[in-house]
């Protein structure tokens, strides 16, 4: 979601030959990346790893994107004049949409970004089934969806005998710690994956913003000082004295692993037995070299007690309500 704007092209295809090279074969996307969205960017996102696409192997390749949730809740999206209900029409006009500027016949996940709760599941599921069917994507899944609307959508599929959603992709962090209480148990008793977004709570977890730092061109700063009213509302969940209090703990855990706390929060991410995958992220392709590093990672259990002791210590550091706020 940075590339078109904080990453340029060429940053962007060097972050991702970087991730290739090193094993990572799932790149996920979205419609109205890069984030914060504009008319003037919308789509640019896609249209760069479209591009990067075509030199490599399509089939090595497991690429997901996003078609964005209704425009009547918390932000009208720049996309279709803000017409973009989970409905059949604006499902297809939006896969071929991103097909087109991805450069592919097919994407192997296709997620709603956030959920249309005015919207019957069983429309959104139908139209859905229908582009797999056609081949035009694999695998449904959703994003930002409540534990709710998950068990909604199977029950729908159950009785309709339509596609579920096979993955959700929400907040998780060491910061974040929410689905735990009520997602982690749909996911493992229904068999849907988590695809955990910000790991690295959005650049908190790096310890960047530590000691009231707000570093030049960073995605809170910018929020921080240019921003409009639901950027700056985002920065402060992510960046306040609470969560700032518990990354200096989890710092000085990582210190005595000889580990970044980077490293510490992406290998905590992925180590749990309802995440499929821990979707990372980048401006640099240097800062790629600190959270591959966990790829081979697995803290051992005093490790995860203590992790879980600054939770106890510091409970729910991030901001009220989670799942409302990409």
């Amino acid at each position: 979601m940075t590339f078109g704007l904080q990453a340029d092209e060429r940053e962007s295809f060097a972050i991702m030959d970087r991730a290739f090279s090193a094993g990572v074969n799932f790149f996920d996307t979205a419609e109205v990346y890069p984030v914060p969205p504009s008319a003037e960017l919308v789509g640019v996102t896609e249209e760069i790893v479209g591009r990067w696409l075509k030199g490599k192997p399509r089939e090595a390749l497991i690429l997901a994107t996003k078609i964005t949730g209704p425009g009547h809740g918390w932000f009208v999206p720049p996309v279709r004049h803000g017409m973009t209900a989970l409905d059949r029409h604006q499902i297809v006009r939006a896969v071929e949409g991103s097909l087109t500027r991805l450069g592919t016949d097919y994407i192997d996940l296709y997620q709603t970004h956030w959920p249309d709760h005015g919207m019957a599941y069983e429309e959104t599921l139908a139209a859905l089934t229908e582009l797999r069917v056609a081949g035009k994507i694999r695998v449904a899944g959703c994003s930002n969806e409540t534990c709710w609307g998950v068990m909604k959508s199977l029950a729908a599929s159950e009785q309709q005998g339509v596609a579920r959603y096979e993955t959700v992709q929400n907040n998780y962090s060491l910061l974040n710690r929410r689905c735990e209480s009520e997602l982690a148990q749909v996911c493992r008793q229904e068999g849907v994956s988590l695809l955990p977004y910000s790991p690295l709570a959005g650049g908190v977890l790096c310890g960047k913003y530590q000691d009231g730092a707000l570093p030049e061109g960073s995605r809170f700063s910018e929020y921080l000082s240019k921003g409009g009213p639901r950027q700056k509302i985002m920065a402060e969940r992510f960046v306040n004295a609470r969560t700032l209090e518990a990354t200096a703990r989890f710092e000085e855990i990582a210190a005595g692993l000889g580990m970044s706390v980077t490293t510490l929060a992406t290998a905590w991410s992925k180590q749990h037995d309802f995440v499929a995958s821990t979707i990372i992220g980048a401006s640099r392709v240097s800062q790629l070299d600190e959270t591959l590093a966990a790829s081979e990672v697995v803290l051992d259990a005093e490790t995860l007690k203590r992790i879980d002791q600054v939770e106890r210590e510091i409970p729910h550091s991030y901001g009220e309500d989670g799942l409302r706020f990409r």
